[in-house]
């Protein structure tokens, strides 16, 4: 049964509801793609600080609405572009600590990636701690197609997760890739048909809600303590080495390219 505490305006650009001890967290600007626009980004940041402070929740689910689960960078956005270039690293990093936040919640956060999920948006699925995506969607981090280096810690999380030779091809290539490729990788927990994706990630969830939730986080904060997970000081490198790409030729025709529907022409300046 959903809870209809704290109701919220069906248009939000991000939507938060419950269902028992599970909360779900809703990307909600389809015919944006659901990209990181700052009413989007703003509406996010505050659905963690909610979900932060409501006790009984054993167990987040992120997802989108419509056939994007976010397709990052709004790069027609004033929050993406400054007179024509991205914005500074400071404001770049600023920028996504949003989606980085999804790290400070310390119960289980499972990802619905119910359709593609690429640049920043395939970031936010890399902060989630288990994903279940659309096998036919499209998943990746398409930077250096765009000539500009990876952000929001994608560099860090990406060789932890698919080892190292992967990662690299996935990032100099920038190429995307299945849900059902991705799975293999050992990115994705599942891929199921994209209108199964919540209800396969909600069953999860009730699992995983069913368990001693002290035990539950305690082993969550555990696992990342031995790993060393670190991506709030990782992003704020990569937003410095993102600035280092912003200012070249290469940066300006891929995302010229991008907005044109079109190759890049990449000369390496």
């Amino acid at each position: 049964m959903t809870d209809s505490n704290n109701a919220q305006p069906s248009d939000a650009a991000v939507l938060l509801r419950r269902e028992g001890q599970v909360a779900i967290l809703q990307l909600n600007r389809p015919d944006n793609r659901n990209s990181m626009t700052p009413e989007l980004l703003d509406g996010f940041a505050q659905a963690v600080r909610d979900v932060r402070a409501m006790p009984d929740v054993r167990c987040v689910v992120v997802t989108g609405t419509g056939a994007c689960f976010s397709a990052g960078a709004d790069f027609r956005s004033q929050i993406q572009r400054d007179s024509g270039h991205l914005v500074s690293p400071e404001r770049s990093a600023a920028m996504y600590d949003p989606f980085l936040s999804l790290g400070d919640v310390e119960v289980p956060v499972l990802g619905a990636l119910q359709g593609h999920a690429v640049g920043g948006g395939f970031g936010l699925s890399l902060m989630t701690d288990m994903r279940i995506v659309a096998e036919d969607a499209k998943y990746g981090a398409n930077f250096a197609r765009l000539g500009l280096h990876a952000g929001m810690a994608i560099s860090y999380l990406l060789p932890r997760l698919t080892g190292v030779p992967r990662a690299c091809e996935l990032l100099f290539t920038g190429r995307l890739f299945s849900g059902r490729e991705g799975v293999d990788m050992g990115l994705f927990l599942r891929a199921v048909p994209a209108d199964q994706v919540l209800a396969e990630t909600m069953a999860l969830a009730e699992q995983i809600a069913q368990s001693a939730p002290i035990a539950v986080r305690m082993m969550k904060k555990s696992i990342y303590q031995g790993l060393g997970w670190d991506p709030r000081t990782a992003a704020w490198r990569e937003a410095f080495a993102q600035a280092a790409t912003v200012d070249t030729d290469d940066a300006k025709e891929g995302v010229a390219a991008l907005l044109a529907k079109r190759p890049p022409q990449f000369r390496g300046r």
